[in-house]
């Protein structure tokens, strides 16, 4: 059952009444997402400042109602049941890019392939890999994202953060942010509205053929239509995608969602599909990696409102 308008009650309603004007009810969610599937937020704010953030900080403390930061949904899936809390996602006024030298201040809601482009017409050199990344510079920052032979730990230098929970609005060094493969230390109750870059002086020429390069590898390599990228990280040494083809799962279908036959780790949804379908469908492609190959993968999607978010193989023995 999804989370209807209608449906709210007890701490929802509370929270809806502190936050008035800014929030909305029974927002889809799906249509946020790159997989385009999945269920609705009981409300929704479009955050157009810190104060707004503030103010969600506030009602979240005064009910405990849950929060949840949507970026570019690049790697997010919410279930069909949908999420019975605060959503919030930053607004425009998030997404400003300045540059000064080689220094690059992003906000948590600019674009990756934005910065990338940015970047290299202003002369510099560094951030290229981000071009073929539909994604957040804020999601970026959260899971460290990353491609090509590099990632965001290469050249983020500062964040800006607010917590939801707290209201506290903080200027953290990379160095603090426990920046490793796909992870850090920024909780789920963190919004990134800010990252500073250090980068180096290039040569435009030779970036913009580099963005050209990535871009067509992208094209070439990987799927386009509903899905989110990478859906398992690469465990040590190996592919998640050699896996999951050596596994014989290509093209495996369940209910509306299938593993792509152009490239094994991702996952497309159908039009209309169900974001249940997907992750029944990473359990079982998860189960048949570890029944084939001895090797556990490990979920990089987000995954909101499932009852077991990260799906686990069920092996008979």
């Amino acid at each position: 059952m999804t989370v209807a308008a209608s449906d709210l009650s007890g701490p929802l309603v509370t929270a809806a009444g502190l936050l008035g004007d800014r929030a909305r009810r029974d927002v889809p969610l799906g249509p946020l997402t790159t997989y385009r599937v999945g269920g609705p937020a009981a409300l929704f704010v479009a955050a157009a400042s810190i104060d707004d953030l503030v103010s969600v900080a506030a009602a979240v403390a005064a009910t405990g109602v849950p929060t949840l930061v949507v970026g570019k949904g690049s790697n997010l899936l919410v279930a069909d049941a949908g999420f019975p809390g605060v959503a919030v996602a930053l607004g425009e006024a998030f997404a400003a890019v300045t540059i000064a030298n080689t220094t690059v201040r992003a906000g948590g809601a600019a674009s990756l392939p934005v910065v990338a482009r940015q970047t290299v017409r202003a002369g510099l050199t560094g951030f290229e890999w981000a071009v073929g990344v539909p994604g957040s510079i804020g999601g970026a920052v959260r899971m460290n994202a990353g491609g090509h032979g590099s990632d965001m730990a290469a050249t983020l230098t500062h964040a800006r953060i607010v917590d939801l929970t707290t209201g506290a609005d903080e200027r953290v060094a990379a160095a603090d942010l426990d920046l490793a493969y796909r992870h850090s230390n920024v909780g789920a109750h963190r919004v990134v509205v800010e990252a500073t870059l250090g980068l180096a002086a290039g040569d435009r020429a030779a970036g913009e053929a580099e963005l050209s390069e990535i871009v067509s590898w992208r094209r070439a390599h990987q799927p386009g239509g509903q899905n989110a990228g990478s859906v398992f990280t690469n465990p040590p040494g190996d592919s998640a995608g050699r896996l999951i083809d050596a596994a014989g799962c290509k093209g495996l279908r369940v209910g509306t969602a299938e593993v792509s036959t152009k490239h094994a780790n991702f996952f497309q949804a159908d039009a209309g599909g169900s974001a249940d379908d997907v992750v029944a469908l990473m359990r079982e492609v998860r189960r048949r990696v570890l029944e084939h190959a001895g090797v556990d993968l490990h979920p990089e999607t987000r995954l909101i409102g499932f009852d077991d978010p990260r799906p686990r193989p069920q092996v008979e023995g």
